[in-house]
């Protein structure tokens, strides 16, 4: 079933949601891997059984049939968290949940994900519930367009202004072109272009 299908399940909004992540006791956040794509219905699923889940997502353009569209895309492809307290909670029905492949373990033990490290996501997500992901970028850095005409397309980081706007140099047909755009539009490569 596709994510658009699970998304009329969800649950209350996300500022209500967040209020209900916050860790007492001896509670933690730990790992779950979804099956592939289907880390909204984890949510969902898990979110039907009590536990408390985050998934982190961001926007992102996606290219289909010389089509452009905008969706929330998890943030760790895969894999959302979940709060447990392993005294208390029943963490192994979590790996007999649909959309669930299974609880990240260490040694037959759910593996706690470090302090502060889903802290900092639920700081850096808004109301709307996208967790921002935003990048300290230079000149000269390898880039890669998140969206608009040239999304997913690779450039160099030319220049930024203090408005928030950038230009890259995309290479077209074997010229270096500048383009003027925001900031947000952009994100780092993982590899320098050759």
């Amino acid at each position: 079933m596709s994510e658009s299908y699970w998304s009329q399940f969800v649950r209350a909004p996300w500022p209500s949601r967040r209020n209900t992540l916050e860790l007492s006791g001896g509670e933690r956040w730990y790992l779950v891997q979804a099956l592939a794509r289907q880390e909204a219905r984890a949510d969902v699923q898990l979110a039907q059984q009590q536990f408390r889940v985050f998934l982190p997502r961001f926007s992102k353009t996606i290219r289909h049939s010389r089509q452009f569209r905008i969706v929330k895309a998890p943030v760790f492809a895969g894999y959302l968290f979940v709060i447990l307290d392993l005294a208390r909670d029943q963490w192994r029905s979590i790996n007999g949940t649909f959309g669930v492949a299974r609880i990240v373990t260490f040694q037959d033990r759910p593996s706690p994900v470090p302090r502060g490290l889903i802290e900092a996501l639920l700081d850096r997500t808004d109301d709307a519930g996208e967790t921002s992901l935003t990048y300290t970028f230079r000149p000269g850095d390898p880039v890669r367009l998140r969206d608009g005409p040239f999304a997913n397309q690779l450039a160099t980081l030319d220049r930024l202004d203090a408005n928030g706007r950038v230009r890259v140099l995309l290479e077209i047909m074997g010229t270096s072109v500048g383009v003027v755009l925001m900031r947000d539009s952009l994100e780092p490569a993982l590899m320098r272009r050759g």
